[in-house]
């Protein structure tokens, strides 16, 4: 994906498609070049084939930004506009995978026989030589002509990268082999060798590297290939994400009649329509209809969400019911989807601190390993080995070494977990948040709307005797429905719900703090507390006044009501606890986390939900402005903490916590003021998405562990002469695919029930 965003007054960031690249080397030149410039922050991305750069437009111009990437000896793009974009970028792609894919069998064709005449001596009849030469020589010229070409446009540019190495190592071997041929006697009649790992010095017969030149080239071309196609399964997920959207919308005109129009057209505030099995084309809220939206391609839920008039529907969601009239809120690049997205993609192209020392050593490598290839033929010749031992130590330090593997280890593991993490309505907002969850110890989870629906439900109707509880909920929901109070609200729906039609309220009065009053059936009605019913000289009977004390030491709300003289029921309210929020907690505890509750309701309110979920420690009766306060006590104390929460009042305390984990459902403020989004609200996320983020973090430090353990240990075994190009080649051609493969493990992750032991703590 690519995109253009303003992030503050005098900066803009773009993120420029780079072509050319072919190992870690590369992007470490191009990003280097880029901060030459003025004014300019760049971090390039070799996995992903982006340059992510943040510049001050009064000082440079998108124009200097391809110059420069264009002085480096690469080509970069602007990026493309509107939806068609991501079809675009892949058809380069797609074409570029197909060419390595021929390249890639001809060589393998061509070099086959050559190693087997090589290693077989049954097979090397007279002059069998000068035929693998005919083999080989298009193998390496026309096969390895991407190394050749990327080779020596680097050494235009005064530098050198992977491919120089390939290049070097291969076209040394080939062309030894043909000064042993046509100046050597190696391809005398009757010649014959056997293939061995390490030559033998003895001064015999003059050895050909044909087998070494070909086979290298076509080890080396399949690594290429798979690492490729790798890297694009790992972007596949994001890729997906960005086709979620409607392609075209039906917009409803003013006289009813709809029009179908490209999804572009759509403006905020256009009504259009949303028939079964079609995608909602933008945020918006319903008008009219009722359905039930699958909204599990956005936020991971597995059951349809039931909606009506006045609910809120996601961009790409998947109306699977009934007829929608939806007015639009959002469109185009203000979408959740688009937003998705686009924190995806920043975290993607950011880097994580455990690789800011790969990238320094990516930057030097190719020259270190030129200088190490040159110092083993030296020191070899000066100790008296024949010139075809030292020959091929050097080849095979060219050929063993590989950056790739540093290169890709990081950003592979991101593009995969975070895909993943987006498919599971998880959004990790930068790589350097994957640490943060490895050291939590606690977290802090707010009540309202977070462990808590947010919302007031009625939970129980305590009826006096020979009343009819579906009566004193009619009554009372009539009265409630001319009130906006939650709690009136709570009552009023769920006399609905019952499948009442309630009757019409005259005289409608609202007693502030205590309670409303209104004619219903030409019956004076009174609902509040117990003060205001005093007021009518009324009081509660011993059943009922128990009702309220066991709801309201529970922590919920009752209100009686009341008509001709008498107190017919008492109604309790609650913001009833989320299903998913005990099952969430157990999770959190067996990854090694304190879950504390923190909530402004007063303390047996919170304590009655803490209990009903299994929460030990409970901070009551905070301020919205004391929660920040709280974070900072328990650092203080030398405790490291995750915030979950979704209101504006959450969000100073999820920017003061070492992990701030938004639920998506909640506003714009808390989402941005969080590492982690949770994009479905449930809890249960909380718990996958720090497994998922501890899983991407092992995964990269094994990678990582990988890449260095491979040159630290390869480059020195292939210096001492112990092992042979061929196998060198296949060694690296091998090195970056096992990274990426490794990294492609993460597309598996699922949601548990239970925590793996290796995500308590991936060390």
């Amino acid at each position: 994906m690519t995109t253009t965003t303003t992030t503050g007054p005098a900066t803009t960031r773009l993120d420029l498609p780079v072509s050319g690249m072919t190992c870690a080397s590369c992007a470490a030149r191009i990003e280097k070049r880029l901060n030459r410039l003025d004014g300019v922050e760049a971090s390039v991305n070799y996995a992903t084939e982006t340059a992510s750069v943040t510049y001050d437009p009064e000082a440079v111009d998108p124009q200097h930004l391809l110059d420069a990437v264009a002085a480096a000896g690469y080509s970069a793009t602007l990026p493309a506009a509107g939806p068609a974009a991501g079809a675009e970028a892949e058809e380069p792609a797609d074409r570029e995978l197909g060419a390595l894919r021929r390249r890639l069998w001809v060589s393998a064709a061509l070099s086959a026989p050559v190693l087997l005449m090589s290693m077989i001596p049954a097979l090397q009849f007279d002059f069998w030589q000068w035929l693998a030469l005919q083999l080989a020589a298009p193998v390496v010229l026309w096969g390895g002509w991407p190394f050749h070409r990327a080779a020596w446009v680097n050494l235009r540019h005064g530098a050198a990268t992977m491919d120089t190495l390939v290049s070097v190592g291969t076209l040394a071997a080939l062309g030894w082999s043909a000064v042993a041929l046509f100046f050597l006697g190696a391809g005398e009649p009757g010649m014959r060798m056997d293939f061995e790992i390490i030559p033998s010095g003895d001064g015999g017969a003059t050895h050909i590297y044909l087998e070494v030149a070909a086979v290298v080239v076509a080890l080396i071309l399949a690594g290429r290939y798979f690492e490729t196609r790798a890297k694009r399964r790992a972007g596949a997920a994001l890729r997906a994400l960005l086709e979620l959207g409607a392609k075209d919308v039906a917009v409803l005109a003013g006289d009813g009649t709809e029009e179908r129009v490209p999804v572009e057209r759509l403006r905020v505030g256009d009504r259009f329509v949303v028939r079964p099995g079609e995608r909602v084309a933008a945020d918006g809220l319903v008008e009219s209809g009722t359905s039930a939206v699958d909204r599990s391609l956005i936020t991971g839920e597995s059951v349809p969400v039931e909606v009506g008039p006045g609910d809120t529907v996601v961009g790409a969601s998947v109306n699977a019911a009934g007829r929608l009239v939806v007015r639009a809120t959002r469109v185009g690049a203000d979408t959740a989807l688009a937003q998705i997205a686009r924190l995806v993609t920043e975290a993607q192209s950011g880097k994580a601190p455990v690789q800011r020392l790969a990238d320094r050593i990516s930057a030097v490598f190719v020259p270190v390993v030129i200088t190490l290839a040159v110092a083993t033929l030296a020191v070899w010749l000066g100790a008296g080995a024949d010139t075809q031992f030292a020959f091929t130590a050097a080849v095979a330090v060219l050929i063993i070494a590989c950056p790739c593997a540093l290169g890709l280890a990081t950003p592979t593991a991101l593009l995969v977990g975070t895909g993943r993490g987006a498919q599971l309505g998880i959004l990790i907002k930068g790589p350097e948040i994957l640490e943060s969850t490895r050291v939590v110890d606690t977290i802090l989870l707010d009540k309202t709307g977070t462990v808590t629906n947010g919302r007031m439900e009625l939970v129980d109707v305590a009826a006096a005797d020979g009343e009819d509880p579906a009566e004193v909920l009619r009554t009372a929901g009539a009265v409630e429905d001319a009130s906006e109070h939650s709690v009136a609200r709570a009552i009023a729906d769920a006399a609905r719900a019952a499948g009442n039609r309630l009757p019409g309220v005259e005289g409608f009065t609202n007693r502030e703090g205590l309670g409303v009053e209104g004619l219903v059936d030409g019956r004076a009605v009174v609902i509040g507390r117990p003060a205001l019913l005093r007021t009518w000289g009324l009081g509660l009977d011993a059943t009922l006044d128990a009702a309220r004390e066991s709801a309201e030491r529970a922590g919920r709300t009752a209100v009686a009501v009341a008509w001709d003289g008498r107190v017919r029921g008492v109604l309790v309210v609650a913001d009833t606890v989320k299903p998913t929020s005990a099952e969430a907690v157990r999770r959190l505890r067996e990854l090694g986390l304190r879950p504390v509750l923190l909530t402004g309701d007063n303390a047996a309110t919170a304590r009655a939900v803490a209990g009903e979920v299994g929460i030990e420690e409970v901070i009551a009766e905070v301020l919205p402005s004391e929660k920040s306060d709280v974070v900072r006590r328990l650092q203080d104390e030398g405790r490291t903490v995750a915030m979950v929460g979704d209101g504006v009042n959450d969000a100073p305390a999820l920017a003061r916590a070492d992990l701030g984990i938004s639920i998506g459902t909640g506003t714009d403020v808390a989402i941005e003021a969080g590492d982690l989004t949770l994009v479905s609200g449930d809890l249960g996320g909380a718990a996958d998405a720090i497994r998922l983020s501890r899983r991407t973090l092992r995964t990269i430090k094994g990678n990582l562990f990988w890449a260095f353990a491979y040159n630290v240990a390869a480059i020195p075994l292939a210096a001492s002469g112990y092992l042979d190009p061929l196998i060198a080649g296949a060694a690296m051609a091998f090195s970056s695919v096992f990274v990426v493969s490794n990294s492609l493990r993460l597309r598996r992750f699922t949601p548990a029930r239970g925590a793996d032991a290796g995500d308590v703590d991936p060390g």
